[in-house]
């Protein structure tokens, strides 16, 4: 028997200048996603879906304030989406959470011709790619 949780993400903890302003955003984003409240501490909180989790937290060892996802490190966190069609509601829908579109000129192939996705950042520069599953 093959353990199908071998290797599988198990959760990502994205530091955040604002933790207030990372919860409204990412909250409604990742609940539009399926993902559920999990946990909640004075300096962050996460969200599951499954057995994968994402934390968001305002750590008092921060040693920015900014995040540059063209820096090394994390660029971004790509999701599957569902339809085409709800890719391009939860795009549209995002503008009014904190969220702005990257790419607006080639959506939605910004990554390639075959490859139907909306690539999104919010107010502290973390990017999300929504990509269309079917």
């Amino acid at each position: 028997m093959t353990d199908e949780t071998l290797g599988a993400l198990h959760h990502v903890e994205l530091w955040v200048p604002h933790l207030g302003r990372a919860k409204d955003e990412w909250g409604w984003l990742l609940a539009c996603l399926g993902y559920q409240p999990y946990q909640g501490w004075p300096d962050g909180c996460s969200w599951r879906r499954g057995t994968t989790y994402i934390v968001v937290e305002e750590s008092p060892a921060l040693s920015s304030r900014t995040h540059d996802r063209t820096a090394p490190g994390l660029n971004h966190l790509a999701f599957n989406a569902g339809t085409r069609q709800q890719v391009d509601a939860l795009a549209a829908a995002a503008v009014g959470r904190g969220w702005r579109e990257l790419f607006p000129e080639k959506y939605p192939h910004a990554g390639g011709p075959d490859h139907f996705a909306a690539y999104l950042v919010n107010s502290d520069g973390f990017e999300a790619e929504l990509i269309a599953t079917d």
